[in-house]
């Protein structure tokens, strides 16, 4: 037993299962191959679909079947990755050539998903049966063993034309992603001709028939300088806008139409946009709009903004793409699978390898042809010299025992045993040398071939394999030959599938968008206890106060212009801008505090909102469990950064209060122990607020200030603490720094 225990470091274990599972990981699932452009699922899905015989010409056939073949004979990592595969390679507002024709619900691009695949019905596409898979039977690719062996798949398709650029891809491995954004398929032939032509040729003069990305959604590239850049190191940034027109409106009016999307907002971001849109209008970001509606449907986007009659229909444009994602950006990291290895390719490096790909598949793909062709001619041969001889033939057939002894005198010229009529018959018998392969198709030879027309067919079809004979072996022996077939090929690609552009490629000034300025008002801020923030209108806290301040943890004035400061337990102050809160009703739920500012609320208790105006005019007072106090002028904390320290405090300390210093004349301190310490708040120094500050109670071994409170001489407040209410106007006065009075529940 101890002869099979290996001993090892974990370490080592750990490290070696790491990159075995990260190199599956990107080998066999999230990255594309450079040569076909598909990834392991995609390509599985294709050939399946062929093997099935769900070709273009033929009957849909059920999703679910398809995907069902799939995951049992080539990819069982589940069926839902297998239909998200199938359903966008038949999205045409995902891919530059779509390469499934799916029949029913397949979702649309404004998010909505594909029906289930029980429901949906798909077939081939006539690209990816012509492009992708027309020469499987001519051993052009290696075919490996599946996961249990039971059958063969393809390594790579034997793609006609760069489909890594063409369709683009997308994918996140372990470490590292790939974004490839679509090309035009006929540029991206062009491209190839002119590289096959001059293989030296430059990635700038490469641009010359590939002028950018051709996103299925269209819009506007805004960067084309940038762009030869992108596609020497395969990595860059593409701007992309949107496609935007101006019409004739109602009573006058302006409405701005976006007929184009950007590329990354397809799917649920257009949903984004709209609410975005809106969001400008509630938010007083924009007092232009008048209605907003999507009006998209099968034949293409349309959104209609309706604006007023006096809008400034250009500065509005403008800032729908500096306020929304109706300009994006789309990151470029063109990664693939290449020589069995991740590499990060530009546009030349992806084109050669394409090219060499199909050079390598067409050699085999000729070589197999001639050898077909050369077995042909080797039949044709026998038959027709076996036409010149037929009598002698027959008169060997019928004087023979068996097919061996007529075979043995066809190939070896072996007369023994055979009966014939003469014996020149059985002289000029011996002469004959067929070969074994001629003898069998001479054996097997039906007696209407006989026929004179017959003859004469076999002859042509003779000269026929003859003159294939000769151009397979040109084109194998060439290279220039094989060129030329190789563009053939992409000339009819083109002429059959090509389409018009339709992004545009254009250098464009970046949108400048003059904000107006709001006007200044009072407004309230509203938090409730569990973080959520809004704005409201004066009138409407007047008319809601008592509910407001029973429902809500802060309530307090501000300016619409200004901003607000969080102080935290952790002693942390974030501030907010008025602005990116939310303006609405005072029953509206708000926006959480988490999502405007840098405050987690998972880690950190929010003690105090306040105006940052209002701290101008007074001062903070700051405690902590540990007992330390200390009042810091509100001026301090009249600063933009979003996120600066407010209080230094000792290490295992936090803020236990934070309070606004105003009418408060007294303080009580409440240990955890049940000490309860009042005194006058005049007696605590001020001090900046990099300071730590000054005891305020003395506190025995592990005991903590739990809470504390304010009161002023004249009114009287009482708590509840534990089983009675306490009135804390009447707790001994007594200094600073002193033990407190011992309160018994």
């Amino acid at each position: 037993m101890d002869d099979r225990i290996i001993k090892t470091e974990y370490s080592e274990v750990m490290q070696k299962s790491f990159i075995d599972y990260a190199m599956s990981v990107i080998i066999s699932r999230a990255l594309p191959d450079v040569r076909d452009g598909l990834k392991p699922v995609q390509r599985r899905v294709l050939y399946d679909m062929h093997e099935l015989g769900i070709r273009y010409d033929r009957p849909y056939r059920k999703s679910a079947r398809i995907v069902g073949d799939t995951m049992g004979k080539y990819h069982p990592h589940g069926d839902a990755s297998i239909y998200e595969a199938l359903v966008v390679m038949a999205q045409d507002f995902k891919k530059g050539q779509v390469l499934i024709d799916g029949h029913g619900n397949f979702g649309n691009i404004e998010g909505d998903g594909a029906a289930a695949m029980r429901y949906t019905e798909a077939r081939l596409h006539r690209i990816a049966q012509e492009a992708f898979l027309a020469d499987l039977d001519k051993d052009v690719v290696d075919f490996l063993p599946n996961f249990d062996e039971t059958e063969k798949e393809p390594s790579v398709l034997p793609c006609k034309f760069p489909n890594l650029l063409v369709n683009g891809s997308e994918g996140i491995a372990v470490g590292m992603a790939t974004s490839i954004p679509p090309h035009n398929l006929g540029e991206v032939i062009d491209a190839v001709k002119a590289y096959m032509l001059n293989e030296d040729i430059s990635t700038k003069e490469l641009m010359r028939y590939i002028q950018g990305p051709d996103f299925p959604t269209g819009g506007i590239v805004t960067n084309k300088d940038e762009l030869l850049s992108i596609y020497e190191t395969g990595v860059g940034k593409i701007k992309v806008r949107g496609r935007v027109e101006k019409e004739k409106g109602r009573a006058g009016r302006t409405n701005v139409v976006i007929t184009q999307i950007p590329y990354p907002m397809i799917g649920a971001n257009i949903a984004k946009f709209l609410s975005d849109v809106a969001a400008l209008a509630e938010g007083k970001k924009t007092a232009d709009i008048v209605d907003i509606s999507n009006q998209s449907s099968k034949e293409g986007i349309r959104i209609v903004i309706e604006l007023k009659k006096d809008a400034d229909v250009d500065n509005f444009i403008n800032m729908l793409y500096k306020k929304t994602r109706l300009e994006d950006t789309f990151g470029v990291n063109m990664l693939a699978i290449a020589d069995g290895r991740p590499e990060t390719m530009g546009l030349k490096q992806i084109l050669k390898a394409s090219v060499d790909f199909q050079f390598e598949v067409n050699r085999r793909k000729y070589e197999t042809l001639l050898s077909r062709e050369q077995a042909k001619r080797e039949i044709q041969e026998g038959l027709i010299k076996a036409c010149n001889v037929i009598d002698l033939i027959i008169e060997i057939l019928r004087g023979s025992r068996d097919r061996n002894m007529a075979k043995a005198c066809l190939v070896d010229g072996v007369t023994e045993g055979i009966r014939f009529k003469s014996k020149e018959s059985a002289v000029m018998a011996g002469y004959l040398r067929f070969t074994e392969n001629q003898a069998n198709a001479i054996l097997d030879m039906r007696l209407y071939k006989l026929i004179g027309l017959e003859i004469e067919a076999l002859i042509n079809e003779h000269e026929e394999t003859l003159s294939n004979i000769y151009r397979y072996e040109d084109i194998l022996e060439r290279k220039s030959s094989m060129a030329q077939v190789i563009m053939n090929e992409l000339d009819e690609m083109k002429r059959q599938f090509a389409v018009k552009r339709r992004t545009r490629i254009d250098n464009c000034e970046e949108a400048v968008f003059e904000e107006k300025k709001a006007e200044e008002t009072q407004v309230y801020c509203l938090i409730d206890k569990f973080g959520y923030s809004r704005i409201i209108d004066t009138a409407a806290y007047e008319r809601n106060q008592d509910a407001i301040l029973t429902e809500n943890r802060f309530a307090f004035l501000c300016k619409n212009t200004g901003r607000i400061c969080l102080f935290t337990n952790t002693g942390q102050l974030y501030t907010v801008k008025v602005s990116d809160l939310p303006f609405g009703k005072f029953r509206d739920k708000g926006v959480p505090l988490d999502n405007v500012s840098s405050y987690d609320s998972t880690k950190e208790q929010l003690l105090l909102a306040v105006s940052q105006s209002d701290l101008n005019l007074y001062r903070l007072l700051f405690v902590t469990r540990q007992a330390m106090a200390k009042i810091v002028d509100g001026g301090e904390f009249d600063v933009t950064k979003k996120t600066v320290a407010a209080t230094k405090l000792a290490e295992g300390d936090e803020l236990v209060s934070v309070a606004v210093y105003k009418e408060q004349k007294n303080i009580i301190l409440q240990s955890c122990d049940g000490y309860f310490l009042r005194f006058l708040i005049s007696e605590i120094p001020e001090k900046k607020k990099a300071a730590i500050g000054v005891r305020a109670m003395k506190l025995s071994g592990s005991d903590k200030i739990e809470a504390v409170y304010y009161t002023k001489n004249t009114d009287e407040t009482s708590v509840a603490y534990k089983s009675r209410n306490l009135v804390l106007n009447q707790i001994k006065a007594a200094k600073r720094d002193t033990k407190g009075t011992k309160v018994r529940g």
